[in-house]
């Protein structure tokens, strides 16, 4: 995946929340385009799957719980320098500390339930999307 490529994921707090479109909203007024996206939900199983870069991590039972609580949106997402771009848009990890205007400060209840998840590398997008989507799914 070239650098003008990330992954996303709409939580399901900010899903349940109806925050999708006004997150949607933000995502689009800051110049990327979507490429790929979809409603799903993951069962424990993918969900332990997706995430088993923290596997050894004291929070990665109650990740994987709640990443398969309820529906999630998942995206490709186009733009010059996508990672960077989007980690900005988003902000910190920890909504307290994310900075003002950021998605995460706007729609996270917490920082497990921080709203969204972006990809931290080119190299993770690619792998984050083809977790999710075909090739054949992509625009």
């Amino acid at each position: 995946m070239p650098d003008n490529l990330t992954f996303t994921i709409i939580k399901p707090t900010a899903f349940k929340n109806n925050h999708t479109g006004a997150i949607l909203k933000m995502i689009n007024e800051a110049g990327f385009v979507v490429k790929a996206m979809k409603i799903t939900r993951l069962m424990p199983g993918q969900a332990g799957a997706f995430y088993a870069v923290h596997k050894d991590k004291p929070f990665y039972q109650s990740l994987v719980n709640y990443m398969s609580s309820g529906p999630i949106v998942v995206a490709i997402l186009e733009k010059d320098n996508a990672v960077s771009d989007y980690r900005k848009l988003i902000g910190a990890t920890d909504p307290t500390k994310a900075d003002e205007g950021t998605i995460r400060k706007l729609f996270a209840t917490s920082l497990e339930k921080n709203a969204v998840h972006g990809s931290d590398s080119d190299e993770n997008a690619n792998i984050e999307s083809d977790f999710f989507f075909s090739k054949l799914e992509r625009i």
